[in-house]
């Protein structure tokens, strides 16, 4: 006997776009992206429109960090392997031989510490259009690390434990262990403030 012929159901468009909506959603939720290059810096905030701008900086107090169009390293004028940087801007942020070619200090009273004698360092980096994106990183880690290591020094000095710990336990769900470490990150930092001036690139490709 023969069969009868099943008519076709006609497929709901509306269906397959709620579907390939929530494939979507699936994806994004589920999907890691490597971020292992990338930068978490907080940028300081633009200039108001009827804000004066902060008074010039002396040269001593300013280490300049230049990358050309053919990932050359030029830090106060001078070739540099991007190996050297890091001890390079760890001498000039702490100065602690006190040279007059390098960053004067101020004194400021900060809870926990006391007294601290604070250096008026900024670094200015100014990459090419041409730089690559490999070279950029590496020098914007250095720097970073710069920074990190001369407070992971002064965190064991006066805490007894490393700046990057405290960083830890600061953001703890925990409040009787963020609460007592975020006053300590606070103190590290105004010691050492990261402070990185970076240029828009230079378009002369040299």
């Amino acid at each position: 006997m023969a069969r009868g012929k099943r008519e076709l159901q006609e497929i709901n468009a509306g269906s397959m776009a709620d579907i390939a909506f929530l494939l979507l959603v699936f994806f994004l939720v589920t999907t890691t992206m490597d971020s292992s290059w990338g930068l978490s810096r907080k940028l300081p905030p633009p200039l108001l429109e009827n804000q004066e701008p902060p008074p010039p900086i002396k040269d001593r107090n300013v280490f300049v960090v230049l990358a050309n169009a053919n990932d050359h390293l030029l830090v106060e004028g001078e070739l540099m392997q991007i190996s050297e940087l890091r001890e390079a801007a760890r001498e000039f942020i702490a100065n602690p031989q006190r040279k007059d070619d390098l960053p004067e200090f101020k004194e400021v009273d900060i809870d926990l510490l006391g007294t601290m004698m604070v250096s008026k360092q900024v670094i200015s980096l100014q990459n090419d259009n041409g730089t690559s994106y490999n070279l950029y990183i590496q020098v914007q880690n250095e720097l970073e690390a710069a920074y990190n290591e001369l407070r992971d020094e002064l965190a064991l000095e006066k805490f007894g434990m490393k700046y990057s710990l405290l960083e830890e336990m600061a953001k703890s769900d925990d409040p009787a262990i963020s609460e007592v470490n975020k006053p300590k990150v606070k103190a590290i930092r105004k010691v050492y403030p990261q402070r990185i001036s970076e240029a828009e690139p230079n378009e002369s490709g040299s």
